[in-house]
């Protein structure tokens, strides 16, 4: 039985492009399908290295959605059965972070992230009309896909700090803390000329409408927003890479899009060879004080070269010394490699998201334009320390590999995330407030902290970030006063609250939501939808009901 929440009570430039596409046979128009027998060159992808749950997770129902995700048949039989009756895709499964006693650790520490692709891809497998792996839901991506109305920076920092708390929607017990980061925005007409490097997978895994045809119309939304002064190179890879289009002016668009459109696909994938040309080619195309940026295009099923997970990792990580950052756009089903697409985008100091239909492909390519290519700030980090005459206890939602030790803070050496222009982060911490019941068994031995005069601060959030220009890190201390409890949740917050009840319930037993369903999770994000210029709220609720419907009676 559904109890009552408390939550819902409401609220007092120059681009030089390089686009590098992984060589293959042939492809289809966006929507169309082979004929049946048609034959398709592809080889089977390699297994990667690491710690990856594999998926094989059937459709459990067939539904409506509004782009064409569902696989259609662009293969041969033989190829079909290839790559969809064993579907094999890659996900990382990470516990949930652990509830820490303040006595004993009250200090958190992680690196920010500004990804999305999780959202995207728990979208796709929801309007397919099944579940999505435990390994595919990253709270902190599904929280971070939207945005919110957090204060711009007035100090002359690259971001603003907002703070609030408020009653949390699952536990009578508890509060949730909201630390928002948001980063001062440019117009995509003010950004620095940047040397964009697009690393495109033609491959054989490829050759399906949610592959290649859905690159060719994403990167031709792109060519869209190019301005004269902008240059393009395409470069194509299989067993061997090679250059189709050397740098052109971005007003030449037709014959940029007639590039794109000429590309086919078929064959194996050698991906990291593709990597070391888009890295040669945006040192080749290099522009200093620009934006120099490799976006990857692909469904990470690398199975030609080094294909292990740590030596594409680390591929990433030396090549970032270069000044060029790696973004990761994921592409395609059952074979899809997400583990590696967030990884990589991670090691190469870019951003990751996924591409479902060309509605996302126009949010992080067009309306997110400046905060996918522009960056505000480098290696953000952020700690908090929780008071213990305030706090008994506390978990942090989501970052679970993004966590970092404590003398990490501190240490210019260890990298962080990177923050784009415009961009929010959103990371939510659910705290035990002193004499509430808690999740842990009280010490007994345990001394009682003693009062001073900062009894009445919740925490100091400190943030720790270096400059684009570079150079040493610079520290912004924010105190969290206690007395925010008092205060009515905004929309934002029980919004935010919403999708983090719906990440935990998607990832199984619902340890710490309790009796919330997700009826109440729909209801929730309902009455808290506020401002919704993009629909991207009211789609989250439909999202939620979808998933009601999928779920067993006893999880409603």
């Amino acid at each position: 039985m559904s109890r009552p929440l408390p939550f819902l009570r409401p609220a007092a430039q120059g681009f030089a492009v390089t686009l590098l596409v992984a060589l293959a046979g042939c492809s289809q128009p966006y929507g169309e399908t082979a004929k049946p027998g048609e034959p398709v060159a592809a080889a089977p992808s390699s297994e990667l290295k690491g710690e990856v749950a594999h998926v094989a997770q059937p459709a459990l129902q067939r539904m409506s959605a509004p782009a064409p995700m569902a696989s259609s048949k662009l293969m041969s039989d033989t190829v079909a059965e290839d790559y969809r009756s064993e579907p094999r895709e890659q996900y990382e499964k990470l516990p949930d972070n652990p509830i820490h006693s303040v006595a004993e650790t009250p200090v958190s520490t992680f690196s920010v992230d500004v990804d999305t692709g999780s959202y995207a891809n728990v979208r796709r497998f929801l309007n397919q009309g099944s579940l999505p792996p435990e390994g595919a839901v990253r709270l902190e991506e599904m929280v971070n896909y939207f945005p919110y109305s957090y204060a711009l920076p007035t100090d002359g920092s690259p971001f603003g700090v907002t703070t609030e708390l408020a009653p949390s929607p699952w536990n009578p017990h508890t509060r949730l803390l909201r630390i928002g980061i948001k980063a001062s925005d440019r117009a995509v007409a003010d950004l620095a000329p940047a040397n964009l490097v697009f690393l495109v997978d033609v491959s054989g895994s490829m050759n399906r409408r949610e592959g290649l045809p859905l690159v060719q119309s994403t990167l031709k939304l792109l060519v869209d927003q190019l301005r004269d002064q902008d240059r393009v190179s395409l470069v194509v890879y299989a067993g061997e890479s090679r250059v189709v289009l050397k740098p052109t002016s971005g007003r030449d668009k037709e014959k940029i899009r007639h590039a794109i459109d000429q590309l086919t696909a078929g064959g194996s994938t050698a991906g990291a060879s593709g990597i070391e040309l888009a890295y040669q080619m945006a040192r080749e195309s290099y522009i200093d004080k620009g934006i120099n940026r490799i976006l990857l295009a692909t469904d990470g099923d690398f199975n030609v070269g080094i294909s292990d997970f740590d030596s594409l990792k680390q591929m990433a990580v030396d090549q970032r010394k270069s000044g060029v950052s790696l973004t990761t756009l994921g592409f395609g089903v059952d074979n899809y490699n997400e583990h590696l697409m967030e990884q990589l985008a991670d090691a190469g100091d870019g951003n990751y998201a996924y591409i479902d239909n060309l509605l996302e492909a126009r949010k992080v390519l067009v309306d997110q334009l400046s905060s996918t290519l522009a960056v505000v700030a480098r290696d953000v980090k952020l700690q908090v320390e929780f008071n213990p005459a305030q706090v008994s206890e506390y978990r942090l939602l989501g970052y679970e590999n993004r966590a970092l030790k404590r003398e990490d803070f501190n240490n210019d050496k260890v990298d962080a995330g990177e923050i784009g222009a415009g961009h929010t982060v959103t990371a939510l911490y659910e705290i035990v407030p002193k004499g509430e019941k808690g999740w842990l068994e009280p010490l007994r031995y345990a001394s009682a902290p003693k009062q001073d005069g900062k009894a009445g601060e919740l925490a100091m959030l400190r943030v720790r970030y270096k400059s684009v220009e570079g150079g040493s890190s610079r520290l912004i201390e924010h105190p969290i006063a206690s007395a925010q409890s008092e205060g009515t949740a905004s929309d934002d917050l029980r919004f935010s609250a919403a999708v983090a009840a719906f990440a935990q319930q998607l990832k199984g037993d619902g340890r710490y939501t309790g009796e919330m369903s997700l009826k109440d999770t729909a209801q929730l994000a309902r009455s808290a939808r506020g401002d919704d210029p993009f629909g991207l709220r009211a789609e989250f609720v439909q999202m939620v009901e979808l998933a009601q419907s999928l779920k067993p009676a006893a999880k409603h």
